[in-house]
């Protein structure tokens, strides 16, 4: 699969998975991650609440915006992880979390990004890794808004909760045993 190429220290993803309370404690564990901040994309409403967000009306997604260093884990090693750690298939749901909010997307940063995510997502439908379509979104980032402080490092900050304990905790026991290689 192709790969950016990149003269920066640092590129950006965004990635939509469900839950961005999961999906940050996920990606804050790679090396070559070297910040990962929860937020809204994809919406209409400028700077959304969480409140607002929730209702399913403004059209955002709950994500992730990554920062990370391209000569450690590429864009593509970060979509490999993206893909196996959610569930690609699922249109506007992960597991117990229903709406457009939770929605499974891609927002590229640059038309390297669409072409990788772009060809990543093609060749999961063409192989049928999943058992049915992968139905991830891929489309522009228009604005990233950061959410309230209290979503930032939520699992780091509340791993003792019971939504961590039983929802994020087994998600980062799969992850931790299928990409030991890439942990810092």
């Amino acid at each position: 699969m192709t790969q950016l190429s990149s003269q920066a220290q640092t590129e950006t993803s965004t990635f939509g998975g469900g839950c961005f309370w999961c999906t940050e404690a996920i990606f804050k564990s790679l090396k070559g991650v070297e910040s990962v901040e929860s937020g809204y994309s994809g919406g209409k409403l400028k700077n959304p609440t969480y409140k607002e967000i929730c209702t399913g009306e403004t059209g955002h997604a709950e994500v992730i915006q990554i920062v990370f260093n391209p000569k450690v884990i590429s864009f593509n090693e970060l979509l490999e992880v993206f893909w196996e750690t959610h569930d690609p298939t699922t249109l506007n749901r992960q597991g117990a979390d229903v709406g457009t909010q939770y929605r499974s997307v891609v927002f590229y940063h640059s038309p390297a990004q669409k072409e990788i995510a772009e060809k990543y997502k093609a060749e999961l439908n063409r192989e049928n890794v999943f058992g049915k379509p992968v139905v991830t979104e891929i489309t522009a980032l228009d604005k990233f808004w950061p959410a309230e402080k209290y979503h930032q490092d939520y699992y780091e900050n509340n791993s003792s909760q019971g939504y961590c304990q039983f929802v994020i905790v087994p998600k980062l026991q799969k992850f931790r045993k299928i990409f030991r290689d890439k942990l810092k």
